[in-house]
């Protein structure tokens, strides 16, 4: 019998909801990070598990010649995200700030 849970997704009685989380990922050399953005298990560590990418960013740019922060997100993959409940960590959020896709789901908030 399928129940509704509280982020709206049909599930079968028994089975545990599962608090996703979008958060980076660490990824590059040392010394020379990029992250990819991930929709992941809370429960997973830093590094493991995730469920879907859904962008990735470069702090410190492509090269020492262009070292602005480079931030590559699908909105469209945020959004479904956020729809079902996810929570973004606070670096993420400031991340879909930028890429527009926090203000699409959530209008009026800064």
């Amino acid at each position: 019998m399928p129940l509704e849970s509280e982020a709206g997704t049909t599930r079968k009685a028994g089975e545990q909801t599962v608090a996703v989380k979008l958060r980076l990922m660490r990824m590059g050399k040392k010394k020379q990070p990029t992250y990819r953005v991930v929709a992941a298990d809370s429960r997973s560590p830093r590094d493991g598990r995730f469920i879907e990418i859904v962008g990735t960013y470069a702090p410190r740019g492509r090269s020492t010649a262009e070292p602005d922060a480079i931030v590559n997100i699908d909105n469209d993959k945020a959004l479904k995200w956020l729809r079902q409940g996810a929570q973004a960590t606070e670096r993420v959020e400031k991340l879909l700030r930028t890429s527009g896709a926090w203000d699409e789901f959530k209008p009026g908030s800064k």
